[in-house]
């Protein structure tokens, strides 16, 4: 691979005389990845890749073409120019483009571990028996993955932008299974595997697996709820994708159109993108080789900014964000690096705030139905629990909800202390939250 800055950085600037375009960028995305797979208490797969890739952005006026390729020779390479200026060529004019963006400085973001980028299957494999150890000895079964990924990002343009950095990640994450209803689930991400705690997170599976048998049935509606980070940070990716990015507002289906600057939820809740938080997968540029910015989006409860790339940037002359995603895309920008800060409430006392109310460690198959209104559905899933008087009691069988995210947000009664990083599509970094209504509207087949 082309992995070092030095040999990324001829093969851009290679790239870049290659082309005839009036203006021209080029990304660079080289991964190296391996992944250990378990389930039933075994280690089941074991799998590395290696893989690069080449996006050619090409500008003709103000029409724009983009070209991949993951053949590196120099044939390859002119062609791939070529394929992005002959597609500019043919696309129609975009007013509202102005210019790639053009050279900033940018400041290092702690997103590199040697000891991710060279952890080795032996290393994987005594971590994941650490969980599947504890669940044999308990007689459930355990199922998951680990994974560990070194990512080479390297942008430059003929505006005389170059910004590299390599990025390393590793998440891991289990379901541990009680019988046909009991089940409990654990995830961690982090920038050095090594900060992984895995009997922490087996411990965490494991006991609400145990807890989850034999659920019961609850009458339907709405019930003050406690919701574990897991469904914080499900809760947080949904928002973002309803309206978290300038593109969203600009074409006017965004739930921040018209409330900048308005009381929007609790004041308890902030939530922000930061690049350079060691608390998340830091990235100090975005894919357009701007430096990322940190954005409070939500500051206090008031509705504050939305993240920004060139494109959006221009077309309103506002500061451009440092949150491009690689071009072609239909989002826009968008912030990679969602954050809630934290409160100062630890889970024992979040329960205790509950008379009667529910427990949900995390959704699943979450969707948008009115990303204005916030409002979102799925179900519960892997430990779903009554609360009684303030603690935990019986388990609950699974539930469907639909519920408006800001008003769930505008009903916080408190936030957790304790935040984790866990993704679905988008990396989050969240802290549990109690909040006093949260709606119910049918069960599932399956239990807690």
């Amino acid at each position: 691979m082309y992995a070092d800055e030095t040999n990324v950085r001829a093969l851009l600037q290679k790239v870049l005389g290659y082309s005839k375009a009036e203006q021209t960028e080029v990304v660079y995305l080289g991964t190296e990845s391996a992944l250990t797979r378990f389930a039933n208490n075994y280690i089941h797969q074991n799998v590395a890749e290696s893989n690069h890739e080449l996006r050619v952005r090409a500008v003709v006026g103000k029409r724009i073409g983009v070209a991949t390729t993951n053949r590196l020779d120099d044939d390859s390479l002119r062609n791939v120019a070529e394929q992005a200026l002959a597609i500019a060529l043919l696309q129609p004019e975009n007013p509202e483009f102005h210019s790639l963006p053009i050279s900033e400085p940018v400041l290092p973001a702690p997103g590199y571990s040697e000891m991710t980028a060279h952890f080795t299957p032996e290393e994987r494999a005594r971590r994941v028996e650490v969980i599947v150890r504890l669940a044999k000895e308990r007689g459930l079964e355990s199922a998951g993955a680990f994974s560990t990924t070194t990512n080479y990002v390297a942008v430059a343009n003929s505006l005389d932008v170059f910004a590299y950095e390599p990025r390393t990640e590793s998440e891991c994450h289990a379901v541990i299974m009680a019988d046909a209803q009991g089940s409990g689930y654990t995830q961690r991400m982090a920038t050095d595997a090594s900060t992984l705690d895995f009997e922490q997170m087996a411990r965490e599976a494991v006991e609400k697996a145990e807890r989850s048998r034999n659920p019961i049935d609850i009458a339907l509606g709405e019930y003050p709820v406690v919701l574990d980070s897991y469904a914080v940070a499900d809760m947080l990716q949904n928002l973002v994708f309803m309206g978290l990015s300038a593109t969203a507002m600009q074409e006017e289906r965004s739930f921040m159109n018209g409330q900048l600057g308005k009381q929007l939820v609790n004041p308890l809740v902030t939530i922000y993108d930061d690049g350079h938080d060691p608390a998340g997968l830091p990235q100090s540029f975005d894919f357009e080789g701007v430096p990322k910015q940190r954005v409070v989006m939500i500051d206090h409860g008031v509705a504050n900014a939305v993240v920004y790339d060139s494109f959006t940037a221009m077309r309103e002359g506002a500061i451009n964000t440092g949150h491009a995603l690689p071009a072609p895309n239909t989002y826009g920008p968008l912030p990679l690096n969602t954050m809630m800060a934290a409160g100062g409430v630890s889970m024992e006392a979040l329960l205790k705030g509950v008379e009667r109310g529910i427990y949900v460690t995390r959704f699943h198959y979450t969707n948008t139905v009115h990303p204005v209104k916030t409002l979102f559905t799925g179900m519960t899933r892997d430990g779903t629990f009554l609360i009684e008087h303030g603690e935990l009691t019986r388990p609950v069988k699974n539930l469907r909800f639909t519920q408006s995210i800001l008003d769930a947000l505008r009903d916080v009664q408190a936030i957790g202390s304790e935040r984790i990083q866990c993704t679905d599509y988008l990396p989050v970094v969240a802290p549990a939250l109690c909040t006093a209504r949260f709606n119910f509207t049918g069960i599932t087949d399956s239990g807690a």
